[in-house]
């Protein structure tokens, strides 16, 4: 088995080449191995209706191989923002944040003579 982390097309459910339930027992595993290396990837139906999905194992570890890189990447991107948000955090949490606070809500606003109010000023 190999894996790899190239791209897998994945064509949507209406294209793939379908075989009923029934070719199962008629064909048995191994006349389905046949056509999933034949078609690529087989859509098993019942009843006209799409009930599973047969694919080579080399698919499933390259499925499970961009599963896996996606959410590393995921995961890193999460631990930047947690850090950033802590780093924000850490300054409102500090002894002169308080005190920042109530001088700024103490003193007067300087507004150099206009009037400030609503969202254009």
């Amino acid at each position: 088995m190999t894996t790899s982390t190239k791209p897998t097309t994945l064509p949507p459910i209406d294209k793939l080449h379908s075989a009923p339930a029934s070719d199962l027992k008629k064909l048995g595993w191994r006349g389905m191995m046949k056509t999933l290396r034949s078609k690529g990837k087989v859509l098993v139906t019942n009843h006209n209706q799409p009930e599973a999905v047969i694919i080579p194992v080399e698919e499933y570890d390259a499925l499970i191989s961009i599963m896996k890189l996606s959410e590393t990447k995921i995961e890193a991107a999460l631990a930047g923002l947690r850090q950033d948000f802590d780093g924000r955090l850490s300054v409102l949490q500090g002894n002169s944040a308080a005190t920042r606070l109530h001088s700024t809500i103490r003193s007067r606003a300087k507004l150099g003579g206009k009037v400030k109010a609503g969202k254009g000023y």
